[in-house]
């Protein structure tokens, strides 16, 4: 289990697609293990009647509505036999505590929700008597409800509005949910005028099917993005290029000349004599003073910047091939366009899960009686209280294995795909055996690189929970030890990310075990550290690109089919939704170009590494990153020509000198008798 313990050959030889093992074994076995914990803290919910007291609703002497019930001791009026009263009634539903976000009034089981509005005891009475549901606590006699002094206090407050019940969760919901104004207000704080949201949602529901349709062209446009970047990814690189060039040297001119125009002002102001002048001339030395500070350091990242391109020309040709080989890899594999949504659909459905168990936790444990209301309410108690925390690791752990999963069965696919030398003998559907193999071989693997991730991620969450909690009362240096432990843990949760997606890529092809192929990943990617510099660099840039243009396609097609509404402030909301969707979209495809480009690169560095292109060494990598080895050994071979010239050269000279030296030696000799 251990990565320093590995018994593993230390020299990796590596056989891409050959042999096929189980790895890390026991991860997967304390993943299913964790997995099982999840599962029974739901059974538990369900067996301790958490899951019916939220479902079914329960009053606030702990009886659940609809069925019967057991006798809670020391909580007076349990244990009653509920089972014609199916429906949870609030004496008073407009008495909601905001930050805890629930109601605080009395709940009761009745078996009928008032459908019309009761403005007196009496009419109470005459709603008791006709439909047999009571509203007042359950020790009023219904018939006594205009006579007894207790009604002020355990009856529902007046005038008591109609209300129907939910079509799943049975609580007597008002129909008139104007009581719920305060509510909505603390939840809408940014809206200061109801004509401003009304006016907002009036135009989304107008244009609901255009947001719909913008919402589909977005998903088109990333997907042939995909295809076609490829084509214009020379363009968008050079692009970056000139313009990160030209930008830096514009910024150094522009420093430049300010810092010049400051002294020309400093030397006029001199040469006045008056007191104002003087003051206004040491400002303008110290301004000077700052330019020039900022237009050296401008000058040094220009410097190395521009030594930086130089030194990495060839990396950025190397991007360009492997963006355009990433193009034909979505053409033979056009199954990969839909990996996207199989995460977000296990995502959902894990999420739905998660919080639906997290509501049933909410409502199980014992009963407590609250000291300010007096009602009985369920709260985990003792020990129990940590199954909210182990659930709390369930979210990370799992969403980071669903999303590690991703990454895996796209790097199976895409090793597939480059080391198989003939591609019309690919399997039919390399995801589909991607999957199967990650199923059978590797699940232990992404357990463990996702558990990883878990690590670092709880500290960090936790963190930016206390600096949440503590906002306006901690001490400046307080704040800043915070936020930098926060920024040095997520700094350290990218390059894991990182590390961990190239190490499934390992196994992929090798099918090592996680820390075995992290180190093999390591090295590889430290070998050519410049040309991952400029991939990361450059082809974040040119994805980067994409998504803009996507959003700007999508927002500009946007305008133009809600110019036919000339209430301008229609179109905010709207466009919004498109933008963000748009965003969203072109991030999780062009996300998934990045993955695919990264493990293509992992693939062409061994392939380079462990082949040269002679017989029994032939290279697998596609034919556009062949020709970038052939350009990249060209320019080799012609930079070691002209340093065996320079050599030559130097040894031609140095023969000749020697003649002349002993010369010159032997005239010395004989003018000294």
């Amino acid at each position: 289990m251990g990565c320093c313990g590995s018994t593993e050959r230390t020299k990796r030889e590596w056989k891409p697609l050959e042999d096929r093992s189980c790895t890390d074994l026991p991860w997967f076995l304390l993943f299913t293990v964790f997995c099982v914990g999840m599962g029974s803290i739901f059974g538990f919910t369900i067996a301790t009647g958490g899951a019916a007291r939220l479902v079914f609703g329960y009053d606030s002497y702990g009886n659940t509505c609809g069925q019967r019930n057991e006798q809670i001791e020391g909580v007076r009026l349990s244990g009653l036999d509920q089972t014609d009263k199916k429906y949870v009634f609030f004496l008073d539903p407009c008495n909601i505590d905001i930050v805890q976000r629930k109601i605080k009034s009395m709940a009761l089981c009745v078996s009928v929700c008032p459908d019309e509005e009761l403005k007196t005891y009496q009419d109470l009475k005459r709603f008791a008597v006709h439909n047999g549901s009571e509203l007042c606590s359950y020790e009023l006699a219904g018939h006594k409800y205009p006579s007894l002094p207790e009604r002020f206090d355990k009856c529902p407050k007046l005038p008591v509005p109609p209300s129907k019940s939910l079509p799943v969760f049975n609580r007597c919901t008002p129909v008139d949910i104007s009581c719920y104004a305060k509510f909505a207000e603390a939840v809408v704080t940014f809206v200061s005028d109801n004509s401003v949201l009304h006016s907002l949602i009036a135009g989304v529901m107008a244009s609901k099917v255009i947001i719909v349709g913008l919402c589909l062209l977005a998903l088109v446009l990333s997907m042939i993005l995909m295809v076609i970047i490829r084509y214009i990814s020379a363009v968008l690189v050079w692009i970056f290029t000139a313009t990160v060039v030209l930008g830096s040297l514009a910024g150094t001119s522009i420093l430049w000349w300010m810092y010049i125009d400051y002294r020309l002002t400093v030397n006029k102001t001199l040469s006045k004599e008056t007191e104002d002048a003087k003051e206004e001339a040491e400002m303008s030395r110290d301004n000077a003073q700052v330019l020039l500070v900022y237009a050296i350091a401008a000058t040094v990242f220009t410097v190395i910047l521009l030594l930086l391109m130089l030194f990495m020309r060839k990396r950025v040709a190397l991007t360009i091939a492997l963006f355009h080989v990433a193009g034909k890899v979505f053409i033979h594999l056009p199954l990969l366009t839909l990996q996207p949504f199989c995460t977000f659909l296990a995502l959902l459905l894990f999420w739905f899960y998660w919080s639906l168990v997290l509501l049933f936790l909410g409502t199980t444990g014992n009963p407590v009686q609250n000291e300010e209301t007096g009602l009985t309410e369920f709260r985990l108690t003792g020990p129990l209280q940590y199954m909210t925390w182990y659930h709390a690791v369930g979210l990370i752990w799992i969403s980071e294995f669903i999303l590690a999963c991703q990454q895996m069965t796209v790097a199976g696919a895409v090793v597939t795909y480059y080391f198989t030398r003939d591609k019309n003998k690919l399997p039919v559907t390399p995801i589909l055996s991607s999957s199967l193999r990650l199923m059978r071989y590797h699940l232990g693997t992404v357990a463990k690189g996702s558990f990883i991730i878990t690590l670092v991620k709880i500290p960090r969450l936790f963190l930016m929970y206390v600096h949440n909690q503590l906002k306006g009362k901690e001490n400046a240096c307080a704040r800043c030890m915070l936020k930098t432990c926060i920024c040095c843990l997520w700094c350290l949760e990218k390059c894991l990310n990182y590390l961990n997606q190239n190490a499934y890529a390992a196994t992929a092809i090798n099918s090592t075990s996680f820390c075995t192929s992290a180190r093999d990943a390591f090295v590889i990617l430290v070998e050519n550290a410049l040309r991952v510099a400029a991939i990361n660099a450059v082809g974040d840039f040119v994805l980067f690109l994409g998504k803009i243009l996507i959003v700007t396609s999508t927002a500009f097609a946007g305008v133009l089919l809600l110019n036919y509404q000339r209430d301008y402030a229609e179109w905010v909301l709207p466009l919004i939704i498109v933008c963000l969707f748009a965003f969203l979209v072109a991030h999780c495809f062009l996300s998934m170009f990045e993955i695919v480009v990264d493990v293509l690169f992992l693939c062409f560095a061994i392939d380079t590494k462990y082949n040269d292109g002679t017989p029994g060494r032939e290279f697998y990598m596609d034919k556009a990153l062949m020709e970038f080895v052939e350009n990249s050994r060209k320019l080799e071979r012609v930079a070691e020509r002209g340093r065996s010239r320079a050599t030559e050269v130097v040894s031609v000279e140095g023969a000749e000198m020697k003649p002349m030296d002993m010369t010159a030696e032997s005239n010395m000799v004989n003018n000294n008798p």
